[in-house]
């Protein structure tokens, strides 16, 4: 499939819809993490008898973030940080590749870097 290259009012139409996204990812994330030193006793659980309704809770949760990072993936946006809900949108600045770079939180797409330079090399619009 080819690649969809964004324009930054492209990439600023799907800002709510992502928001959403990111927001029940990083969530269920988050729930997923605060629990960890709990989860190894329910998956040794889980061996014997199942895991029962907390082990489901959380399987759910792993689910919630499989299909909320495939969702974000079949729009041709990359995940670069689930923590802070940090994505980058494939865009064109002069004729070469480069990343519309944005931040859950931030009010729109502000910001663009080079494929290779990452969040330090963000830069203004």
């Amino acid at each position: 499939m080819p690649r969809h290259y964004y324009t930054v009012d492209e990439a600023n139409a799907l800002l709510p819809s992502l928001r959403r996204i990111l927001s029940e990812l990083m969530e269920a994330r988050q729930r997923i993490v605060s629990a960890e030193p709990e989860l190894w006793d329910l998956l040794e659980k889980s061996v014997r008898n199942g895991g029962g309704k907390k082990a489901g809770m959380f399987l759910k949760d792993f689910e919630i973030v499989q299909q909320n990072v495939r969702a974000i993936d079949a729009l041709g946006i990359e995940i670069k940080d689930i923590n802070s809900g940090l994505v980058d949108f494939w865009s064109k600045r002069d004729g070469r590749e480069v990343y519309l770079c944005w931040r859950y939180g931030e009010a729109c797409v502000e910001y663009w870097h080079d494929i290779d330079a990452g969040f330090g090399g963000r830069q203004p619009l």
